[in-house]
């Protein structure tokens, strides 16, 4: 077999942790009307889940808020009076301009009770051949603030998206193998989920067999390739 891996998902198979997130809050939080939107921080892609859900939702891309704090904001935000009282969720997922602004408004939001959530709890993300800043790294300070209260994350390892994709596409988990170049979280996905296999591919954060052979390593895949392409084989 020559050319590209013949992999070519269809739009309805490809169920990321945006949307994952944005299935959460609107199925399961059964949020009150008055109550129901969420403040964003993070990039259009969580903005479009949300509308896919008819989610009410403020921050994010907003040009409103992707500027340098004011004294004014100061007394605003402190005072509530720059605060949307509808809010009732903080999401918070990769976020290329996050800045002192959109953090210290998501401080507000979450000190008056706001439920806190993550897309995904990745520290780091490979990129170019190297590690950058993941959507982890942008809740991290959030999670200081409040005194190490984790946010509930939507992406992998949370059995919460496993239960998620099962509810939409009924599969057989059995009969399912999970693919990945990351041990606690893709792998670890995998196994905690129940599926029949887990595949480490090494061309992302998980560079060799001593990553999971160490000691004290509890997360083992079952399989390991070092390339995508090598399942084409000979």
């Amino acid at each position: 077999m020559s050319g590209p891996f013949p992999l070519i998902p269809r739009q309805n198979e490809v169920f990321g942790s945006a949307y994952s997130a944005a299935i959460y809050i609107s199925r399961i939080l059964s949020l009150p009307p008055t109550q129901d939107t969420v403040f964003v921080i993070g990039e259009s892609g969580i903005e479009t889940e949300l509308d896919s859900e008819s989610v009410p939702h403020i921050g994010g891309t907003d040009p409103a808020y992707n500027r340098p704090i004011t004294p004014a904001d100061y007394t605003a935000i402190a005072s509530s009076d720059a605060l949307d009282p509808s809010v009732s969720v903080v999401l918070v997922g990769l976020d290329y301009h996050v800045n002192y602004l959109k953090l210290a408004y998501a401080l507000a939001y979450l000190r008056r009770g706001a439920k806190f959530l993550a897309t995904n709890m990745d520290s780091t993300l490979p990129s170019a051949g190297s590690l950058f800043p993941g959507a982890g790294s942008i809740s991290a300070p959030l999670v200081a603030m409040m005194g190490g209260q984790q946010p509930t994350a939507l992406g992998k390892p949370s059995q919460a998206m496993m239960d998620a994709i099962e509810g939409k596409f009924q599969f057989d988990r059995a009969k399912a193998c999970m693919v990945g170049d990351r041990l606690d979280t893709d792998i670890k996905f995998g196994l905690e989920g129940g599926l029949g296999g887990t595949l480490c591919v090494l061309t992302g954060v998980t560079r060799s067999e001593e990553d999971w052979e160490g000691e004290g390593q509890d997360v083992a895949p079952m399989a390991w390739v070092r390339e995508l392409g090598d399942l084409r084989g000979g």
